[in-house]
């Protein structure tokens, strides 16, 4: 339970106060250590007398209502809209960034929306959405609103999806989790050197929250690795990754490889050729993951969902639209009977790729 100071600022409980006088975030591994009035790496997390208190509660830099697969994720409602949204800042310093206007901005000016949780979920729920995305940046920053509006769309039968980075402390990662129903965990690369130059973080911290996810909860996950070019992109990279997926996560977890295009840091760098996107999937299906899709290019073949037994089609994909649907409505190869892993509710979802931008105001009491 959250302490709301002002409609922006709620006290948190992550933190240690240290012997030097400084107050330590321990969020997330950076561990930032705070003197009066300084902002964590992620600049929301701010320290306020003797406690770190979170900036951003109650405030957004927007809503839009997405399709599902755009988190990514195929196996989790396909078809059906999310209420997707973000605040500011982030815990990490990817080069690449795409999102980079939000998860980078030090302007709190751009969280123009503001809205409870309770607005939040009542929205979704009038909106016709099975679920609401905390996306855009990582919510992990913000997890207290995050949880607080979870809360508030369980009571509703609303679902809630995390679009994170995974990199978090064993501690909050437990209570942060608990109140997710799904989330894609970006697995950035798969070598200490990509993670610790490119994106400021630690590999190892990353895999310890899979592990978590994959053996102490239920919530389904899966997983994007962008494929820049030059940097994670090698057979031998995408070998050990996908490997590591099989022997540790197991064949059924999902791994999206998607397109990286010039943006923020690496504007040097030339897009991902669709060519890379296609070996590294069947790279990953040949190590004996199963299903294993390419992303952010129109490629109906590497975007379709397929039977592991006897190979039909059993959801068919051309990036956000879908076509085919062979499936039970219990989640089943509609040929072989051979069940599909996913959390499916009956006949697909018709949103489609329509990309809707909402104001919650509309939704306030």
């Amino acid at each position: 339970m959250v302490t709301t100071v002002n409609p922006a600022v709620v006290s948190t409980k992550y933190w240690e106060k240290l012997p030097n006088g400084r107050v330590q975030c321990t969020v997330c591994p950076n561990y930032c250590r705070l003197a009066e009035g300084q902002r964590g790496a992620c600049f929301v997390r701010m320290r306020q007398g003797d406690e770190i208190v979170l900036t951003t509660y109650g405030r957004s830099s927007g809503f839009c209502i997405d399709p599902i697969e755009k988190k990514p994720l195929n196996h989790f409602l396909p078809g059906t809209p999310v209420l997707s949204f973000g605040t500011a800042g982030c815990n990490l310093t990817c080069r690449f960034c795409q999102n980079w206007d939000i998860s980078k901005s030090q302007e709190i000016d751009t969280l123009a929306d503001e809205a409870t949780p309770q607005t939040i979920a009542r929205a979704a729920q009038k909106l016709g959405c099975s679920s609401v995305a905390f996306t855009y940046n990582d919510p992990v920053i913000f997890m207290e609103y995050a949880i607080d509006i979870a809360k508030a769309c369980h009571q509703l039968g609303i679902k809630t999806v995390a679009v994170t980075a995974g990199y978090i402390n064993d501690e909050p990662r437990r209570e942060f989790f608990k109140y997710m129903d799904a989330a894609n965990v970006d697995l950035k690369g798969f070598t200490g050197r990509f993670y610790e130059q490119i994106c400021g973080a630690l590999l190892e911290n990353v895999q310890e929250t899979l592990v978590y996810l994959k053996n102490e909860t239920d919530v389904w996950f899966e997983l994007t690795t962008l494929l820049i070019p030059g940097e994670n992109d090698s057979e031998d990279e995408v070998n050990a990754l996908s490997r590591w997926v099989l022997e540790t996560l197991g064949p059924d977890v999902p791994l999206h490889f998607t397109a990286f295009h010039p943006d923020y840091k690496m504007m040097d760098v030339p897009p991902t050729p669709p060519a890379t996107l296609s070996r590294s999937r069947r790279i990953a299906l040949k190590n004996g993951l199963r299903h294993v899709y390419t992303g952010n290019v129109h490629d109906e073949e590497g975007g379709s969902t397929y039977c592991h037994q006897c190979g039909q089609k059993l959801i068919g994909r051309d990036w956000y639209v879908l076509s085919d649907w062979n499936l039970t409505p219990d989640g089943h190869c509609m040929a072989c009977g051979t069940p599909c892993a996913g959390v499916f509710a009956g006949p697909p979802g018709q949103w489609g790729a329509r990309r809707m931008p909402v104001r919650l105001r509309d939704f306030a009491l």
